[in-house]
């Protein structure tokens, strides 16, 4: 069995494209696009590609960007200001702040001081609560595009059992709350470090999604022939043919799983570039709900 390569970069292509339709339908009709405001602190190489790279989708999108770049010796009441700042601004209709902050102890609060109506990284209290309960709110943009991914490569997620590996606040958890709620309908199992034979589990499943931030965590045999296999990690592993010195792996045995899996993402080209359009997605859906209450 050679496994079908779900291929996040095109359906993210075709996804950017209806939101780029969708951005000049709204102009057309109000004279405004939607704005993305970005609260970039420090100079983590990593953080500034990342960021570089959204604001490029936003303006292929048409989308309106604004970033704050502070230093990394910023305070905290500085960082909290460039916050305000954007939740003030008219124009801009959803907020993001790069993480991780230089000093992590202070990400929650600023997380909470971002309006939760601006809030498109879905990961406001206010949004996550909503999440939960089923209500209407902004989904963590990862979680989202992995159920995209699933959705628009026609994987039947009504009764498929699903094994989550990793429990991430950011990923996993969100991600086991949106497989299983009315609507798409699976049944999750969430595993993380203190689950007990891992393997029991996903040897279970018709669908594995992987965000454990480790190369090699989900190996063939952990895999049942014919399963459909998600992979969210991204880690940099150790490459001397490579000019950088090192390639991007995800968290899973790409080459020995993908001889047994019906279906597979790879790394990089898989979830990664799902992000960033359900990023740009969440953005223009602020802009919408914000027009809509102000009209």
């Amino acid at each position: 069995m050679s496994a079908r390569i779900l291929d996040g970069k095109s359906i993210a292509a075709e996804l950017r494209a209806e939101i780029a339709a969708a951005v000049a339908a709204m102009k057309a009709a109000t004279g405004r696009v939607p704005g993305l405001g970005v609260v970039l602190v420090g100079d983590n190489p990593a953080s500034r590609s990342y960021v570089t790279a959204k604001e490029k989708a936003c303006a292929a999108a048409g989308i309106h960007s604004r970033e704050i770049n502070l230093p990394a010796q910023s305070s905290r009441e500085e960082i909290l200001a460039a916050v305000r700042a954007l939740n003030a601004d008219d124009a801009i209709d959803g907020i993001l702040v790069q993480l991780p902050l230089p000093d992590s102890s202070i990400e929650r609060e600023v997380i909470e001081a971002i309006d939760p109506a601006k809030d498109v990284d879905g990961f406001h209290p206010t949004n996550v609560g909503r999440m939960v309960l089923g209500l209407p709110s902004f989904v963590p943009c990862t979680p989202n595009g992995v159920v995209e991914i699933l959705r628009r490569a026609g994987v039947p997620l009504a009764g498929a059992s699903v094994v989550v590996v990793g429990r991430s606040q950011i990923v996993g958890r969100p991600l086991s709350i949106l497989l299983s709620q009315k609507g798409v309908d699976a049944t999750v199992t969430l595993c993380h470090t203190r689950t007990k034979d891992i393997a029991r589990h996903t040897r279970e499943a018709d669908i594995v999604v992987v965000a454990a931030g480790r190369p090699h965590t989900l190996t063939a045999e952990m895999v049942r022939p014919g399963a459909v296999v998600i992979d969210v990690g991204v880690n940099r592993v150790p490459d001397a043919s490579k000019a950088a010195g090192y390639r991007l792996a995800g968290d899973v045995d790409f080459d020995a799983v993908s001889a047994k899996a019906s279906a597979i993402t790879p790394v990089p080209g898989g979830v990664g570039p799902m992000t960033i359009a359900m990023l740009l997605h969440n953005t223009v859906e602020a802009a919408r709900r914000r027009r809509s209450a102000a009209s």
